[in-house]
């Protein structure tokens, strides 16, 4: 295919992705502002500059644009608190990146009613929320394995590390549930004090009797 074919076909795919972006980036305000419910297509519409038929062009449903939002939540969370580091470090990071969804509390509670909506097989985001834990809880996973082939913790079977990443990411979900029902909760030192005693207790070995 000629040069200036290809660029032609290209440049519309780019043009394309960025508008996508755009539209994310305004469904994030929106959402965080009004929540899902309160967040409808029209407003999202309206605060991106762009008419409610490009919306659904572009995510084809209310739905296929909650999980374009919640895939760049993920994403952000990640590269912004959680790149370029691993084995207890990651967990030792974990209340700054949890402490950091307190700038976001639309985001935090549109995340948490769905996480419990769909636990339904016939939820929209259902899908999205199965892989979302599946991912999170095989990166933990990894994670405590590099600390144990390093020797930063006790000897700890495959079987135990599963149960320790599930404790994590419940301790973590909790929390946030706690301070969206009460924003006093201290999330940093809530998280600091849990991540501390799971390390403690990697370390020390102290918990082989549930191995």
């Amino acid at each position: 295919m000629p040069e200036k074919t290809r660029a032609t076909v290209r440049g519309p795919y780019r043009t394309g992705i960025r508008r996508r972006e755009q539209l994310v980036a305004a469904a994030i305000e929106v959402f965080a502002e009004h929540g899902y419910a309160g967040g409808s297509l029209r407003a999202i519409a309206e605060h991106a500059g762009v008419s409610h038929a490009s919306l659904i062009q572009h995510f084809g449903s209310k739905e296929g644009l909650l999980t374009a939002v919640l895939e760049e939540w993920d994403r952000r969370t990640v590269q912004d608190g959680l790149a370029d580091i691993s084995g207890l470090d990651y967990f030792r990071r974990l209340p700054e990146v949890m402490a950091a969804h307190q700038d976001n509390r639309g985001l935090l509670e549109l995340f948490t009613t769905i996480a419990a909506e769909a636990s339904s097989p016939l939820h929209p985001a259902h899908g999205f929320i199965v892989r979302r834990y599946a991912t999170n809880l095989a990166t933990l996973a990894d994670h405590l394995r590099q600390a144990r082939a390093a020797g930063d913790i006790a000897a700890m079977s495959d079987a135990q590390i599963d149960i320790e990443v599930r404790l994590v990411t419940a301790a973590l979900d909790g929390i946030g549930l706690q301070w969206l029902l009460d924003p006093s909760t201290d999330v940093a030192a809530s998280v600091s004090t849990y991540v501390e005693r799971a390390i403690a207790s990697w370390v020390s070995g102290r918990g082989d009797d549930r191995r």
